[in-house]
């Protein structure tokens, strides 16, 4: 259940960094309050998962899933850039996370 809570954190981590953009820096009160909530329910899912889990194979894969997830997000919506080098270590990082879940006990 630790990993399930740890995937939910990092939706929830996606969820607060896209809100960050749409705040116009917390000018935006709809996406302010969206991003404040996503945030608080990041951490409690974290806190939920590193349970369980090693501190710090939770928070890699809660950052790393979250800073994946927000770049996918920033180029298909953001138009940001799709460089090769940029997507290989988006790669990169996804295969850590899967290193680490198969490493963990």
């Amino acid at each position: 259940m630790s990993w399930i809570y740890i995937f939910i954190a990092s939706i929830f981590e996606i969820s607060w960094a896209v809100g960050l953009k749409y705040s116009n820096g917390f000018k935006n009160l709809k996406a302010s309050i969206f991003t404040v909530i996503t945030m608080i329910l990041s951490y409690v899912f974290l806190a939920m998962g590193a349970k369980q889990l090693p501190i710090g194979t939770a928070y890699a894969v809660w950052t790393g899933i979250g800073a994946v997830g927000t770049a996918v997000y920033g180029i298909f919506f953001f138009n940001e850039p799709r460089e090769f080098l940029r997507v290989f270590f988006l790669f990169v990082i996804i295969a850590g996370i899967i290193g680490l879940k198969l490493t963990s006990k």
